[in-house]
């Protein structure tokens, strides 16, 4: 089966909005996304870890920096067809300080990357689901502040801007769905649900562009 490389945060590795505990398959959207396309014999492969960042790395918390970890995971998975990279969210936290246009320069850091070990891969850049207001408040994600949030709403606008100059394909996450009540953050299962959908017809647009014909 050929295979479909997500890379992404926690919203890829299925997070449950203010639990410390993941979706179970069936509900997360990868999982969903892997049923989907099966038919058409290919496969995901999830690569989603919590805090990920583009090219941050996190002084808590080791392997989060995602530009460090794209290359091997590639290798470890060769070979892969369809990279989809979900990221953007956690290097916006106040601890990094950065704009919406470095976190895009983090984004093609990671194209980079990607096609120095497969220059034929094809590629689906997401830009992530916004954050709430008052993320930043008591009892919910004291790493973000206003600042944050304004950046996130950015996302796509750059992202848009960077899959257009790399040539890759696009996705606005933010269309389909919107952080929980629960945390301002993570995704809820409908939102699983709908980000899944949406992203399957974005895979079958990319799927017939591979085969040549309509699926």
């Amino acid at each position: 089966m050929k295979q479909i490389l997500c890379f992404g945060d926690s919203n890829t590795y299925g997070l449950i909005p203010a639990a410390n505990d993941r979706y179970p398959w069936g509900i997360r959207w990868t999982s969903i996304l892997d049923e989907n396309i099966k038919k058409y014999n290919y496969r995901v492969v999830e690569e989603g870890l919590c805090g990920r960042t583009t090219i941050f790395d996190d002084p808590l918390r080791v392997g989060r920096n995602g530009s460090k970890l794209i290359s091997v995971l590639l290798e470890t998975h060769r070979p892969v067809d369809i990279v989809v990279i979900m990221l953007g969210t956690n290097d916006c936290k106040a601890v990094y300080d950065a704009n919406a246009r470095v976190i895009g320069k983090g984004i093609e850091r990671i194209l980079d990357y990607i096609y120095n070990i497969n220059k034929d891969s094809k590629v689906l850049v997401v830009s992530p689901i916004r954050l709430g207001d008052g993320v930043w408040e008591d009892g919910f994600d004291p790493e973000f502040d206003e600042k944050s949030v304004e950046t996130s709403k950015k996302l796509e606008e750059v992202y848009r801007e960077v899959a257009k100059k790399r040539n890759t394909y696009f996705l606005a996450a933010s269309d389909y769905a919107s952080p929980s009540a629960e945390d301002r953050e993570h995704m809820d299962e409908a939102g699983h649900k709908a980000f899944a959908e949406a992203i399957t017809e974005k895979i079958k647009e990319i799927i017939n562009d591979i085969q040549g014909f309509q699926i």
